[in-house]
């Protein structure tokens, strides 16, 4: 019974545990079904001969859940398959075989890199499906000494060591077993297998307390849990009713009792339960504290619900109930429900974060404190911040010196992302160290290991860090830093901090005035400096600063005016005039050359406007002559023609001509005609396909619908489709419709009746709007296709929309240098190899031709970090690639169209024009003679700007005068 509640409790909150696959995938398939049951023999034959050596022959298979007819008959065809070498046997060697070099190579894998969790996992499941029990146990050991194993995990590594336990030493064995797994996660699934496995037990010496004590501990852990709790209550019930004794009657009533005051689902039935089992009335007091849980449970029932009904991990849900909990401010379930949402998010650093800090600031109990935070770096080895949080908890609570040398050199190893991180996990270490060490005497033991640390850091940062990210994640030189002043405050060794601080120098931080500024404040310090080497780095500090000089040279001129002498004074002041002199000419030469290189960029717009326009001209030019020549015909076939009222109603543009259709007694007396004048009859020169025309002609008559601003929230812009799309509304409505239903589909042609790329699809509701975002990027017709919101950027001028994140993504990789013809099956097959790969987006453009880049998702930061170490500098088809984090660069801000100053000259108004120029209409109404060239205006990404031009040409354009102005120029006629 108490099973079977503990399978319904765990419904709608756990995922189903999944065994292990050793079946056919096709159950028609012999030849599977065959090869399955043959390695399945295997795992059989070596769980019944260990045991048959631990027991002898009294051992029986079926005790163990091993039938003797599914034995015999697995032994005869493996029997078979042995004597009669057949193609079964061959197909179960060359499974074996590659079952062994994967082993191989998974173990190898794991001897480079121990914290690749995917290879622990399926190293674990090949050595079960081969039937190697001691390294099975082995492989699981070594996991378990580095990761924290799920519930499934455990569960099945509990399974197999309870079929395997036979005698007393074994059930100690599988005791110690559960003990490890309660600690990892509270999983009431694993309390429950532990409480009914230690009923096995009870004929041993102290195997009633043993029951009575696992249960009470399960209860304590669990026991709150408002869907799983009950389960626990219930297995403990029934065991204490089953044992007969005077003082069971009392600890059933006691259970009860205790159940019915906690805030659990189906309380109605164990109240009800408990009226028929008790013979005396229920006290008041019970009635009282369950109706005061029963009104706790309503509380509780919204964020229970919310729970339920959501999918995995439920992040958000778990962290509105957390809080929730916090304001309640009950220990127990604040505690019960951060360990609820880490078993399902135990990736997620900034929860192991925010529930640490609860424990370290609010109950303060060591041994829990210090093994959260030992779960947390077990689950999240890669987050720096889990591992220095880890390091202060043990000092606050005084554990010994080695433990935390231990730990120090295990956070080292777990594979940081960034150098930087190596740079924080230093600095703990070293402030640990320092506050170790008594100042007091002159030389002790922990400050030699201080110094000799300082130095090891050093070192690790230039060799392995560099090596690894080509950069010591510390330019600024911080640890340096920390290490001079320790020296000159706390050890008055002013010559190592000097020392230190010239080789800070001279890596590259001379230029900088913050750092001398520091220097400076270590040097001024009366207990250790002197006004000469203070009034040196300053000197020193003036020659070398060149970000902010001016700072330098006034911190000298007030320590001068303060302590220096005449002499000192007419030094500094000379100094640092000469200096200022220098970087004000230094800046106005980097002024005029900037000012130079913008006047080129503005040089070249203008020559390839100029370019542009020519290249117009002459199109427009080649138009005309063209239309000369249509009219050319078009008169030849006035002239021949002796209707003169298809004459006079001879329309005067070409389109129009093509357009119309005559009738065929018309079309027939023509031909005659000309027939009869020994003329050929002229011929309708048309378009390829009459019907595409026909199509055309009935765009161009289509009555234009504005758009209408008030449905933009239930309305999507499609762009970037194929030119070529003959009916777009027809090709998109199916695509479209699987969003929601589609209200209309506005297509967009131009003046000729071409299809201009881009539409308008508006659904009946906003939520359909909203699901439709997601088809941006789809293929269609060999062209990705792009979907926004339907934005108005005249009134939302800085609106853009960027589906993909721009900051940095420890998860998500970025890939370059991929050959053109690899497909996005091809590197997720090459990806699947590091980890799960949650989403591949290959790079394209406009038109969907690759790029040669791509974004890898994968599902955490430690499977991203072991993909750039594994896959970095990897060839694909003689193509060498290159990854990294994802970590974008910020995009540059288009500059506002505001007047800015031009070079040598007045303030000229910039003017904006569109993607293609200044438009046909845009006519000059100023006279010549007030006309003046000006630079060429930028081009603007996305279509006009809100102010029109006015110009003559397109590379001249009058600046603003004033009426004096016109005035002057009037006067000079």
């Amino acid at each position: 019974m108490a099973t079977a509640a503990a399978s319904s409790a765990s419904e709608p909150e756990a995922e189903p545990k999944t065994a292990p696959k050793v079946g056919p995938k096709a159950e028609g398939d012999e030849d599977e079904l065959k090869e399955t049951r043959t390695r399945r023999k295997v795992l059989s034959r070596a769980v019944a001969a260990a045991s048959y050596k631990t027991v002898g022959p009294a051992w029986d298979p079926q005790e163990e859940g091993v039938s003797e007819s599914d034995g015999d008959e697995e032994y005869a065809m493996a029997s078979s398959a042995e004597s009669s070498p057949g193609e079964y046997e061959w197909e179960y060697d060359e499974e074996e075989e590659k079952n062994q070099l994967e082993i191989e190579r998974l173990e190898e894998q794991l001897s480079i890199n121990v914290y690749d969790y995917n290879c622990h996992v399926d190293l674990i499941r090949l050595l079960r499906l081969e039937g190697e029990l001691t390294k099975v146990r082995m492989a699981r050991q070594k996991m378990s000494e580095i990761f924290p194993l799920t519930e499934e995990l455990w569960l099945e590594w509990l399974h197999d060591e309870i079929s395997m336990a036979l005698d007393g030493l074994d059930r100690e064995h599988v005791y110690e077993l559960f003990e490890k797994a309660v600690k990892d996660y509270i999983c009431p699934n694993i309390w429950l297998e532990y409480g009914q496995y230690s009923v096995g037990g009870i004929g041993q010496k102290g195997g009633l307390e043993k029951v009575r004590s696992v249960f009470e501990r399960a209860l304590s852990s669990v026991g709150l849990h408002m869907t799983k709790g009950l389960a626990l209550w219930e297995a403990y019930r029934e065991f204490e009713s089953a044992i007969v004794e005077a003082a069971r009657l009392e600890k059933v009533h006691s259970l009860f009792r205790r159940q019915l005051a906690i805030p659990l689902y189906d309380m109605e039935a164990t109240f009800a339960e408990y009226e028929e089992w008790s013979e005396d009335p229920i006290p008041e007091s019970v009635i009282q504290n369950y109706n005061k849980a029963l009104q706790q449970l309503e509380k509780y029932k919204p964020y229970e619900e919310a729970l339920l009904q959501a999918e995995a991990p439920r992040l958000a849900e778990y962290q509105a109930y957390i809080d929730f909990e916090m304001k309640v401010g009950d220990p127990a379930r604040i505690q019960l429900i951060f360990e609820r949402a880490l078993v399902e998010n135990c990736l997620v650093p900034d929860l192991w974060i925010r529930y640490s800090q609860y424990l370290d600031r609010q109950l303060k109990v060591k041994d829990l404190v210090l093994s959260v935070h030992n779960r947390a770096v077990r689950n999240c080895p890669w987050t720096v911040a889990l591992w220095s949080r880890y390091l202060l908890a043990m000092e606050r609570y005084e554990v010994d010196h080695q433990t935390m040398s231990a730990t120090f050199e295990k956070a080292l190893n777990a594979g940081f992302i960034q150098a930087t991180d190596y740079v924080e996990i230093w600095q703990a270490y070293l402030d640990y160290l320092r506050r170790r060490v008594d100042f007091q005497q002159d030389s002790s033991k922990e400050l030699e290991e201080l110094r000799s640390t300082f130095t090891r850091a050093l070192d690790y940062l230039k060799q392995e860090v560099e090596e690894r990210f080509n950069e010591s994640g510390d330019p600024s030189c911080v640890i340096m830093q920390n290490w001079a002043r320790i020296e000159a405050r706390l050890c008055n060794n002013m010559q190592k901090a000097r020392e230190l601080w010239d080789s800070i120098m001279t890596k590259g931080n001379a230029k900088y005035a913050n750092m001398w500024l520091e220097y400076y404040n270590l040097e001024s310090h009366r207990a250790h400096g002197d006004t000469q080497h203070c009034r040196k780095a300053l000197h020193r500090a003036v020659q070398c600063t060149s970000d902010y000089p001016e700072h330098v040279c006034e911190v000298l001129l007030t320590m001068e005016r303060t302590e220096g002498t005449l002499e000192d004074w007419d030094i500094a002041v000379q100094k640092t005039e000469t200096r200022l002199a220098r970087v004000n000419e230094q800046r106005i030469k980097a002024a005029e050359k900037e000012a130079a290189l913008a006047q080129q960029e503005e040089e070249k717009a203008e020559q390839r406007k100029r370019a542009r326009a020519e290249k117009k001209a002459l199109k427009k030019k080649k138009k005309i002559r063209g239309g000369d020549k249509q009219r050319a015909d078009e008169d030849d076939e006035k002239e021949w023609g002796d209707d003169e009222e298809e004459s006079a109603e001879q329309p005067s543009k070409r389109r129009r001509v093509e357009n119309s259709v005559p009738s065929a007694d018309k079309a027939q007396g023509t031909g005659v005609e000309a027939g009869l004048a020994g003329k050929r009859a002229p011929v309708d020169v048309g378009p390829p396909s009459k019907q595409k025309e026909k199509a055309a002609s009935l765009k161009r008559d289509m009555a234009k619908v504005p758009h209408d601003s008030s449905k933009d929230s239930i309305t999507v812009f499609v762009s970037n489709l194929p030119y070529s799309m003959g009916e777009p509304d027809v090709a998109l409505r199916p695509l479209f419709e699987t969003c929601g239903e589609v209200a209309e589909i506005r297509p967009i042609f131009s003046n000729r009746g071409d299809f201009r790329g881009y539409c308008y699809v508006e659904f009946k509701d906003e939520k359909s709007a909203l699901q439709a975002l997601e088809l941006d990027r789809k293929n269609v017709e060999g062209r990705p296709m792009f979907v926004s919101p339907c934005v108005d950027k005249s009134k939302n001028p800085d609106f853009k929309v960027f589906r993909y994140s721009t900051a940095l993504e420890k998860h998500k990789l970025f890939i370059s240098g991929l050959p053109f013809s690899c497909t996005k099956e091809e590197l997720e097959e090459i990806c699947k190899a590091h980890g799960t790969v949650k989403d591949l987006r290959l790079v394209t453009n406009r038109a969907g031709k690759p790029k040669g880049l791509a974004y890898v998702e994968y599902e955490n930061e430690s499977q991203a970090s072991q993909a750039v170490m594994k896959m970095d500098g990897m060839t694909i088809k003689e193509n060498v690639i290159k990854v990294a984090i994802s970590n974008p660069p910020q995009r540059k801000v288009p500059e506002k169209p505001e007047a800015r100053k031009a070079p040598g000259g007045p303030m000229v108004p910039r003017q904006i024009y569109g993607a293609r120029g200044k438009g046909r209409t845009q006519l000059s109404l100023l006279p010549r003679a007030l006309q003046r060239p000006s630079p060429a205006a930028p081009q603007t990404e996305n279509g006009p700007a809100p102010c029109p031009a006015v110009a003559t040409s397109a590379a001249t354009e009058a600046p603003k005068m004033s009426n004096a102005d016109f005035a002057k120029l009037l006067l000079r006629k």
